[in-house]
């Protein structure tokens, strides 16, 4: 008889114990205090997942709840309102003036990315390169000749993420979640990195546990895509907002130069 057709959800699921790149656990230990290494620690070793890469689907996360979902969309509404009220509304008019001074083109930078469920949103960011035709295709490098002096200044300190509060007040984003990538990299890293889609079952976040493990920036290797997936994957498996509100205050920390 052939089981081809047999619905994955009711086949076994063999598990094995998810492998971690070991620089994370040491940034871990390094990085957060002893509790706060413990409880990341914790979360990092006892994740488990199918061998079967097929049935990932079908594993639940925390924020398959509607109260979850709810307690964080309400953390998100809260947090945004007072970074946009209190940041957001005397920095744009200084962004837009230094940016304008330094090179031609709009304030704002607008690109296409993946969100929840494979939904297409607008990113909003302060633009840090020189308008360009390759914006959507090409991936900014280290010492990239578009980013223009103003723009390496707001990327170092990720000034040019902060109008994407406003994606978080409208429902594209969440402010704790995996960094959405622009479509080209998003289909290049379906095809290549296993499980990577797991992702979409989320929000996108301005920042997220992979960040604050050390995982941000180009994704210029496999290896480095796959230690990103993973640990985003380990978030959404055991979300809470006890590990929100931890992943924000440790970036929060870690934006200020403190090591």
């Amino acid at each position: 008889m052939n089981n081809r057709n047999a619905p994955v959800i009711n086949l076994p699921v063999k598990r094995k114990t998810e492998k971690h790149n070991p620089t994370i656990i040491a940034y871990f230990n390094k990085s957060n205090g002893r509790a706060g290494a413990r409880y990341l620690n914790k979360l990092m070793h006892k994740n488990l997942k199918p061998s079967n890469t097929a049935a990932i689907c079908f594993i639940q996360s925390p924020l398959d709840k509607i109260s979850n979902r709810i307690i964080k969309r309400t953390i998100d509404i809260i947090l945004a309102v007072i970074v946009i009220a209190g940041i957001l509304s005397w920095l744009i008019p200084i962004m837009a003036i230094l940016i304008k001074a330094t090179s031609r083109g709009p304030v704002f930078f607008r690109q296409k990315r993946n969100k929840q469920n494979g939904a297409v949103f607008t990113c909003i960011k302060f633009r840090s390169m020189v308008v360009n035709t390759v914006a959507d295709i090409l991936p900014v490098e280290e010492n990239d000749k578009r980013i223009t002096s103003v723009g390496r200044v707001i990327r170092k300190t990720f000034i040019d993420e902060l109008p994407q509060f406003f994606n978080v007040l409208w429902g594209d984003m969440s402010i704790v979640g995996p960094r959405p990538h622009m479509l080209k990299e998003h289909l290049k890293f379906e095809s290549l990195v296993p499980n990577y889609n797991f992702r979409d079952n989320v929000k996108p976040g301005i920042t997220g546990l992979s960040q604050i493990a050390g995982l941000e920036g180009p994704a210029n290797t496999i290896m480095k895509m796959n230690s990103r997936v993973a640990t985003d994957n380990i978030y959404i498996r055991n979300w809470s907002l006890k590990l929100d509100l931890m992943i924000i205050l440790r970036t929060i920390y870690k934006l200020s130069g403190a090591r």
